[in-house]
């Protein structure tokens, strides 16, 4: 996006009816590191991808705990997602005090989705420049919705946003007929999957990925290092079973052609749906 003399005010309407500035906002979500969301008929899981500006830094928190039944993960400025997120957990926390009971997953998504459109309609503000998964389950079951800046918000039965989510995107369209009817750990599993595509080849390791759960019986929190390991562990074994066969099988074909430049090509096309990654450049 190139700057132009439509984009210097929120409130400036392009000719052709655009809003530069939420548009730079929204492109903001797409700049952050991934995050993803899935849910069953009981359960919810939010995924994100930890990025450390520098190897001397740690990387900041992109899932947050709004309440025992509602969690968050973001995208985009990360600041921006902090503040909104100890919004929503004001929100819950007075709607708890005045109803005794806990408040419903999309009301407080549209009380959010206000906050976000004001920014977009005065002159001394700015949209918030963070997308959010918000994950929640009431009495109506379990839900995901994606809050975006510009004020609209969508329910998902699985979603991806931030950098290169295109590919995780591309696996959970394939997938999310089976999400419905879910286990615990089949969505889990599916989680990590779909934060592999998004790490373009990169290994995937518990240091660089969160994973979170809610469900029924279940409240919000988020699993330890330790054992999002050993579910990686348990997820890379069922791959490496994979590739030795798919090897097998290319061999016989090649024949007595065989030679050191196909064995390689070979190599690389083995590795699984690795391919779908560079999708979003």
């Amino acid at each position: 996006m190139f700057r132009n003399q439509y984009d210097t005010d929120v409130t400036t309407w392009s000719p052709a009816g655009r809003l530069f500035q939420v548009e730079y906002a929204m492109e903001a979500v797409k700049q952050g590191s991934a995050a993803i969301g899935l849910r069953s008929n009981t359960h919810v899981v939010l995924a994100c991808v930890n990025k450390a500006n520098s190897e001397l830094s740690s990387h900041q928190k992109k899932i947050f705990k709004v309440d025992d039944h509602i969690g968050v993960a973001i995208s985009g400025l990360t600041a921006d997602g902090r503040v909104l997120s100890r919004y929503m957990r004001s929100e819950c926390i007075n709607y708890s005090y005045t109803y005794e009971s806990p408040l419903p997953v999309g009301r407080l998504v549209v009380q959010l989705a206000d906050k976000a459109q004001v920014c977009t309609q005065r002159s001394w503000k700015r949209p918030y420049g963070v997308g959010l998964l918000v994950g929640g389950l009431d009495e109506s079951g379990a839900h995901l919705y994606y809050n975006c800046p510009s004020g609209n918000y969508f329910e998902y039965q699985a979603f991806a946003i931030g950098s290169r989510s295109q590919a995780a995107k591309t696996y959970l369209e394939r997938r999310f007929e089976n999400f419905k009817d879910s286990s615990r750990d089949e969505l889990i599993k599916d989680a990590l999957i779909a934060t592999r595509e998004t790490l373009q080849g990169e290994k995937l390791t518990s240091s660089i990925c969160t994973i979170a759960i809610l469900g029924v019986g279940e409240p919000f929190h988020i699993l330890d290092r330790e054992t999002v390991q050993k579910l990686i562990d348990e997820f890379e074994i069922v791959k490496e079973d994979d590739v030795p066969a798919a090897d097998q099988d290319i061999a016989p074909e090649q024949g007595d052609s065989a030679a050191p430049e196909p064995a390689a090509g070979t190599d690389q096309g083995s590795a699984p749906d690795q391919g779908v990654a560079p999708m979003d450049i």
